[in-house]
């Protein structure tokens, strides 16, 4: 076996034809150690040194999607996490592979969502005395602030305990994202069969509920009891607790107008008559006391305080659900934390309310009431207009009535205004249909959400995508044909970054920084690979494409056309940039 231990970059034919028969490899340990967890898909790209491992997971039945960058590849595996329950694995190869996944995994570390990036690396040995190896570069301390944890796995014997550790880490607590360093000096390894299957560990139990202390619980109903105008706010964070029916029951059983964050969509219909989506400044601005369910007071929601949280009327009163006691009090008081898993919190909460648990005023449900039916009137009447060319309103009309008739379909949304306008237009009638930049805002998540929603569901996906978040990831339709997902594309192609009209203030020929050639066929790239290319030019002509996709199942891209003058300076959030937020 020498030969093979000396070459760890050996083909899968020459660690085959040197491998007695009672003995397993480095390459089946992991295959092995994955596939007993549970896991059967893995996200990424071949390359050295885990090429040979993409073959042999094809060949032990596991499913590879290979993408075309491994930052897309990443994206799918925390989307995957985040639909499953389960961590999504991304592999790749060392040094710029690992650096090119390594913002899906920081993006999935915020975002909460359970993931580990699993990448080839060079040999300890010549790392740390900086020897120059091929792509060489510390990846394990380069990955540490980016993730809840990271581990490098030495030797065939610590295989078992290395992926059970990475997965137990990124589901237990808060989820998130987890790096696993595989130098290649380890596929090769050999030990004993047996010795290796008895190596392997099943993770048992690793997000086990976290009941709330009854005082806490008690000290949450006094508050909401005692409440004048309360709101239930849900996070993202509910719709991976997997909570439904004791979220709906809470809600409804409470009476309290609730108002979804926008991957919270569909825990409850966003046509539920206690949605408060219409009237998101007004609940904001006027609700005394505030419980929220798996939502964290961030850049999102104003940190919880000024002139959103109507800061001029007095303090706000917060419940707090949450499995972090660290994310207490991070931005503003929460008066009565609730540590705990979602669903053992919101059960308590349940339990403890009662028979004659009192409604919240009818004069604060009924003032929601006609501002909500107020704004959707209004809503309704700019979404009648069908102006040509198309604007977001319109476009997104003919989308957000294709949710309407299939509610179960996948939607993935990014962008600026179509990202802004996508979640205030398309109503989500059930949980985890809806996948969008989340947390940290970023753009480039559309093309790898989109193939993990279709591999992990075998739904309909619709990616909804501004034409410049499309550039981040476009190449992935490639991808898309070539594993024939069912994902219709719908580019919004305003010809630039927010919109298409900006001038050289310079006056040279350049065009501006924010825009893109005029009239882009994006179209064509799907029909490059097999796909089918569509234009639209009306929303008609967009509802006629939508409908043919979805019944097709074949890979589609629409390339919506959409008037250049019809976006806004950096979507809803002017205020995060400077040179505008100065002018206000």
């Amino acid at each position: 076996m020498s030969s093979v231990l000396d070459n760890p970059k050996a083909t899968i034919q020459e660690v085959a034809t040197t491998q007695p028969r009672a003995q397993t490899d480095g390459f089946h340990l992991v295959i092995d150690a994955l596939k007993l967890n549970g896991i059967e898909t893995i996200y990424g790209l071949p390359g050295i040194p885990i090429t040979d491992l993409t073959r042999m997971l094809q060949a032990e039945g596991m499913r590879m999607i290979s993408f075309r960058h491994e930052q897309h590849a990443g994206n799918a595996a925390a989307a995957a996490g985040f639909l499953t329950a389960k961590p999504g694995i991304c592999l790749t190869v060392s040094a710029p592979g690992f650096l090119n996944g390594l913002t899906a995994l920081a993006n999935a570390t915020v975002n909460c969502f359970p993931m580990i990036l699993i990448s080839g690396s060079s040999e300890r040995e010549i790392v740390d005395l900086a020897q120059g190896d091929y792509e060489e570069m510390d990846q394990l301390n380069v990955a540490k602030p980016f993730c809840k944890a990271a581990f490098r796995i030495l030797h065939a014997q610590d295989i078992g305990v290395g992926i059970a550790r990475a997965i137990r880490t990124a589901l237990s607590g808060r989820p998130g994202g987890v790096y696993l360093d595989l130098p290649a000096k380890l596929f090769p390894q050999t030990m004993d069969a047996e010795a290796g299957r008895n190596s392997l560990i099943k993770v048992v139990d690793p997000a086990p509920k976290q009941l709330p202390a009854p005082e806490s619980v008690q000290r949450a109903l006094d508050l909401i009891k005692g409440a004048k105008r309360p709101l239930i706010l849900l996070g993202k964070g509910a719709a991976y607790a997997r909570a439904d029916a004791e979220i709906r029951a809470f809600v409804e059983k409470s009476g309290i107008p609730y108002l979804p964050m926008s991957m919270a969509k569909g825990l409850l219909p966003d046509t539920h008559v206690q949605s408060a989506g219409a009237a998101r400044s007004y609940v904001l601005a006027e609700a005394d006391v505030v419980v929220l369910v798996g939502a964290r007071l961030n850049w999102l929601l104003s940190h919880g305080k000024g002139k959103t949280w109507g800061a001029e009327k007095g303090a706000k009163q917060f419940v707090q659900i949450d499995i972090s006691p660290t994310e207490m009090d991070s931005n503003v008081p929460i008066a009565a934390p609730l540590v705990g898993d979602i669903g053992s919190c919101v059960s308590a909460l349940l339990a403890g309310m009662g028979k004659d648990f009192p409604k919240p005023p009818s004069g604060w449900t009924g003032g929601i009431a006609e501002r909500r039916d107020k704004n959707l009137t209004k809503m309704a009447g700019t979404l009648a207009a069908d102006p040509s060319p198309m604007n977001f309103h319109s476009a997104l009309s003919a989308i957000r009535d294709k949710f309407k008739e299939r509610p179960d379909m996948i939607l993935v949304n990014e962008g600026a205004n179509t990202l802004d306008f996508g979640r205030s237009i398309i109503d989500m009638y059930e949980p985890r249909k809806r996948l969008d930049c989340g947390t940290w805002g970023i753009m480039g998540i559309g093309m790898g959400f989109a193939v993990a929603a279709a591999v992990e569901t075998g739904k309909p996906v619709i990616a909804v995508e501004g034409d410049s978040a499309f550039g981040f990831s476009g190449m992935e339709v490639e991808t898309i044909c070539r594993y024939n997902l069912p994902v219709c594309i719908v580019v919004f192609n305003n010809n630039g970054v927010y919109k298409g009209t900006d001038r050289n203030l310079g006056g040279g020929a350049d065009p501006a920084p924010t825009v893109f050639v005029k009239g882009a066929k994006y179209e064509l790239m799907m029909e490059a690979f097999g796909g089918k290319g569509v234009v639209a030019n009306t929303r008609q002509e967009l509802a006629k494409a939508l409908d043919e996709a979805v019944a097709s199942g074949r890979p589609t891209l629409i390339n919506a056309i959409i008037d250049e003058t019809a976006g806004t300076e950096s979507g809803r959030i002017t205020s995060l940039n400077p040179a505008k937020a100065s002018k206000t």
